[in-house]
């Protein structure tokens, strides 16, 4: 007998923005009974006022959590689908970011995710169906320069995905990663402006007004050690914007376009890996040793040796 998509409603975190936002409105489109969710309810007004139901949900605090929970299940019955997708990148060298950055950034794309899996799972088990989407990224299994923090709780993620799979395979829940290589969204401002040390706590309140052109103002500083380097890589976020490589990024709406897939086929792949870019890069990383990758990357992000 086929398998068929779980129903009932989807709580979806992160929708202020990106992909989060292209996501609910792509799966509200499709007919399904959509919860939006975000820190603040202003910033997804416009969501509610085309039908996509909200609440505040943030990823950092528990009782948020719980409740956001609780009146989805009061209303509509079992989650049966739950998009983990908050989320941010924070940069910096790994001497220079501050502890509580460094936690932040854990408790936003990892701990939140975790916990937020926990408290569906009773229900989930208890309607023997269910789907867990983990917004991951390629920067889940391929790590880039100055991206230590981001990039550990990505293969956080994966690691978690992956052991909570088999788990819960018997209770007839499937796991999903979502691996976007670069993506053209307000990520890469927030993950930039991290870059002078500033932005980490504009990018886990969602700020994507963080400014690319500050932080590599700030990396210049003549008494900074790491300067050349945060330069290269403040300057890569502008490639992936406006130079060739922006040419080939997705778009929120392709990630969204993919995700709508994962839901509703009856049985996903657990590993949907999103752009050419992404595969490339990937592929390289199986087939280079590790010092040959390390030096293809320093020479395309022009890093000091």
């Amino acid at each position: 007998m086929a398998k068929s998509a779980p129903s009932g409603p989807i709580l979806i975190t992160g929708s202020s923005s990106g992909i989060g936002r292209s996501s609910a409105l792509a799966l509200h489109a499709a007919g399904r009974t959509v919860y939006a969710t975000a820190r603040r309810l202003d910033s997804i007004k416009d969501l509610a006022d085309q039908g996509i139901r909200t609440l505040a949900l943030d990823v950092t605090d528990e009782e948020s959590m719980t409740t956001a929970v609780a009146a989805i299940e009061a209303e509509s019955g079992p989650i049966a689908v739950l998009i983990n997708n908050a989320g941010y990148g924070l940069y910096g060298a790994v001497e220079q970011v501050p502890m509580d950055d460094i936690r932040r950034q854990f408790e936003t794309n990892f701990f939140g995710l975790v916990r937020l899996t926990q408290l569906v799972l009773p229900g989930m088990r208890q309607a023997r169906q269910g789907r867990i989407l983990n917004v991951s990224s390629m920067g889940g299994r391929v790590t880039l320069p100055g991206g230590a923090f981001y990039h550990a709780s990505k293969y956080a993620v994966e690691a978690f995905s992956d052991a909570l799979r088999m788990e819960v395979a018997q209770f007839g829940i499937d796991v999903v990663l979502i691996e976007p290589g670069p993506v053209k969204t307000p990520w890469n401002d927030v993950a930039a402006g991290s870059m002078d040390g500033n932005g980490a706590a504009e990018a886990s309140a969602g700020a994507a007004e963080a400014s690319a052109g500050a932080a590599e103002a700030s990396a210049g500083a003549a008494d900074d050690p790491y300067a050349a380097y945060k330069k290269a890589v403040a300057g890569s976020f502008t490639t992936v914007q406006d130079g060739p490589l922006g040419r080939l990024a997705s778009t929120a709406d392709d990630i969204a376009e993919v995700i709508v897939k994962a839901v509703t086929a009856g049985t996903p792949r657990t590993r949907y890996l999103i752009n050419a870019v992404a595969k490339s890069m990937l592929a390289t990383r199986r087939l280079l040793p590790t010092r040959a990758s390390d030096a293809l990357l320093a020479r395309q992000y022009g890093l000091p040796r």
